[in-house]
């Protein structure tokens, strides 16, 4: 047996892949892109009877066409990269469709396992599936398995390292052979037999499977066609066009159709051999519960309920980890580092102004809001895993047409709250190109997570009994500014533009897994935790040196970072928000939205253990530091009990008291003004990772297109939002 295998996940969208893959993987995983591509690649590992496994997760897919990204990507990574097994997740309650892609992994040569995965789910439906009969009908090892409890992963590591071993047939009952699989009828079978004999004397034919090779030149793949083109083979290529053209003769339609008609045939006769119904269950659990999550009045209200009710949870909830990281790093942090300067001789030099007043101040005031971050992204899991968020694009179907646009377009803008560089990327999906970049250029408008902690700042410096109210209005007017733009463009750059039908599979719901949810909550948590390390320390570092150009310079706004943002500044006087500190903050949060925190830390100098008669000793910071977590920890347990509706464990408590920055903020804004600046952040020019992905993707002429219309944008309605209040009275 070999020491080291490769196995590649694959499965239909929905079909509980990516539960087994952490299953398999647990925390052992981490995410790059596919080389050449800026697709997402999954990689773990586990070890299984001294054998370590490596898991490559594979992207969702119904078939290896090689007519989409993750198709392409797919099938190549089985052709080229050749892993010891392919485990094909297949969902037991739609065992049909899901068996269609299976076929293909066959025919492919692949070393194949199917995980029957949801018999639990198939079971409710009335649905029993015999996988001893199935895995002899296809003869590979079926393994049946509930993922979301866990069950099933210790047989289905048995069955890799038994197909890896033997990978021909099992005392179990499957017993691989040459002619299992899909059987194409008589016609087609003789034109595949023709075809593989050219292919004897070719290259491809030698590096893959030759009856899969055929079948691919019957269907006129691209991919199959240029490889053969090159070889320079234009025998192999004739043989299969007259094939091809005989075959459309004698069934009257394109032989493309004709094969997929017969997977179809095999896959419906192997299901009748295996499913057994055992009751008739007319409407699902799931179907109950669409018909008043997707009800034409109540599908939208329903879905604005439930992000209220994230980001009253992410405002609320998350502010007693916040205060304590906030009082972690400000205290015994700064403390230990200025002890180690000290002992150095470097304490009271400009090495210690750089740690204090630069990194700390900078990084420390952008990692102060993780506890935001895990907590949004726990409910972001909570309702992507339990499948309610494939519901909300198929609400917002009927909204998007307004736009030009469909339902699957909001799945890009609903992964622009998370990045919008993620967002942009996964408008790739869409077919149609005006599609495409129609959604890219709405992504940006989306309050991506990144700006939170601007909203968090200034929601508890100024709205402190309502911040998660006022999160939640910048998240909505994000969603405003992209319908207008979106009607807006229509009607102008995309006029005539055809709306493209939406067809949409909407999956079973079920309970989230905690390993799962806390899985997705540590990926796109530790993206944000990297950044700070890298973009947001090397931007802090900078403008430390900008703020003490020329060197030794006593006043901030006397430094080249304070002439450059004073020269600046009247642009935004209109806005309400036309001080110095305030622009420079806005001009470096175009390499980070975060960065616009950490500037205002250094800018306002926040005051750190200094402020602090006496220092306390190691031992009483690090007891502190465990009685303060405590002591958060039962805050946050109250304050979630507290927001159901007639229940106050919060009493009346003593405020707590503001941080040095929300202290600096409150001399510095008025509410306002402050919405005003929120209203900026939220819709002025993406961070340059988001710029360059913009580039990447649909040119030039429409980045520069989305970032002067973006910051126009957010300059006139962050002046109407000022101007008009003062209007009224407010501020």
């Amino acid at each position: 047996m070999l020491e080291n295998i490769t196995v590649a996940l694959a499965g239909n969208p929905n079909s509980g892949k990516t539960t087994v893959f952490n299953n398999l993987t647990g925390a052992r995983q981490h995410v790059g892109n596919w080389p050449g591509v800026t697709v997402e690649k999954k990689e773990g590992d586990c070890k299984y009877k001294d054998v370590k496994i490596t898991v490559i997760d594979l992207p969702g897919t119904y078939s290896l066409t090689a007519y989409s990204m993750e198709e392409i990507i797919a099938r190549d990574f089985v052709l080229d990269g050749q892993p010891d097994v392919v485990v094909d997740i297949v969902d037991a309650s739609n065992l049909e469709r899901n068996l269609y892609l299976a076929t293909q992994f066959m025919e492919l040569g692949a070393n194949l396992v199917i995980a029957l995965n949801m018999t639990d789910v198939a079971e409710s439906r009335g649905i029993k599936i015999d996988a001893q009969k199935l895995s002899e009908l296809l003869g590979v090892p079926v393994i049946p398995m509930v993922a979301t409890k866990n069950q099933g992963t210790w047989e289905l590591l048995d069955a890799i390292l038994e197909v890896t071993d033997s990978p021909t047939a099992s005392a179990a009952g499957w017993k691989r052979e040459p002619e299992r699989g899909v059987h194409y009828g008589k016609e087609i079978e003789e034109e595949l037999e023709k075809i593989k004999k050219e292919l004897e004397l070719t290259s491809i034919g030698d590096l893959y499977d030759k009856r899969w090779v055929a079948l691919k030149l019957l269907e006129n793949d691209e991919d199959i066609v240029e490889k053969v083109k090159a070889e320079g083979k234009d025998g192999v290529l004739k043989t299969a066009q007259n094939s091809a053209r005989h075959l459309e003769e004698i069934f009257g339609t394109d032989v493309e159709s004709a094969i997929v008609d017969r997977r179809y045939g095999f896959i419906s006769g192997a299901g009748t051999e295996v499913i057994h119904h055992t009751a008739e269950i007319r409407h699902t659990r799931s179907d109950k519960i669409d018909k008043i999550v997707t009800n034409r009045v109540l599908g939208i209200p329903i879905f604005l309920v439930a992000m209220w009710f994230v980001f009253q949870m992410t405002a609320n909830v998350s502010g007693a980890y916040l205060d304590w990281v906030d009082g972690v790093i400000g205290g015994p942090i700064t403390h230990w580092i200025v002890r180690i300067l000290g002992a150095i001789k470097l304490s009271g030099t400009w090495f210690e102004s750089l740690f204090v007043d630069g990194i700390i101040a900078g990084v420390g005031g952008v990692l102060v809001f993780v506890p935001v971050l895990f907590f949004l992204y726990f409910f972001i899991a909570l309702l992507e895993d339990s499948g309610y968020m494939a519901r909300a694009a198929f609400v917002m179907d009927r909204l998007m047409h307004a736009l030009g646009l469909h339902g699957k377009s909001f799945i890009p803008l609903l992964i622009g709250f998370g990045c919008s560089v993620p967002g942009i990327y996964a408008t790739r999906t869409m077919e149609n190109e005006k599609d495409r970049v129609l959604t890219g250029l709405l992504v940006p408008m989306m309050s991506c997570a990144a700006r939170l902690p601007v909203y968090v700042i200034f929601a508890a410096a100024f709205f402190p009994k309502n911040s998660g109210w006022v999160i939640f209005a910048m998240y909505m007017l994000g969603i405003v500014a992209a319908i207008g733009s979106g009607m807006l463009f229509k009607r102008t750059l995309f006029r005539g533009k055809e709306e493209a039908a939406f067809v949409m599979e909407l999956p079973p719901y079920r309970l989230p897994t905690f390993k799962g949810i806390l899985i997705h909550m540590w990926e796109r948590t530790y993206v944000f935790v990297r950044k700070a390390w890298t973009i947001i320390l090397a931007a802090s570092v900078i403008v430390w040196f900008l703020t003490n150009i020329p060197w030794g310079v006593e006043n901030k706004a006397d430094s080249l970072f304070g002439k450059v943002s004073k020269g600046i500044a009247p642009v935004f006087t209109p806005a309400g928000y036309g001080g110095w500190q305030a622009t420079g903050a806005l001009v470096t949060g175009f390499v980070a939205k975060e960065v616009v925190v950490s500037t205002m830390s250094e800018i306002y100098a926040v005051a750190g253990a200094e402020e602090e008669e006496e220092t306390p000793t190691f031992i009483e910071d690090v007891r502190e530091i465990f009685i303060s977590f405590a002591s958060a920890t039962v805050d946050t347990v109250k304050m979630t009990v507290s927001l159901i509706p007639g229940v106050d464990l919060m009493g009346e408590e003593e405020e707590e008291e503001d941080t040095g920055l929300v202290k600096a903020l409150g001399n510095a804004f008025n509410p306002l003004s402050a919405v005003s600046f929120m209203v900026f952040v939220l819709l002025y020019v993406p961070c340059m990772v988001a710029i360059a992905a913009l580039r990447h993707e649909y040119g030039t002429k429409w980045m520069l297109f989305s970032a002067g219309y973006l910051m126009v944008l957010a300059w006139v309605v962050s002046v109407i939002v000022y101007q008009g209040g003062r209007l009224f009275g407010l501020g």
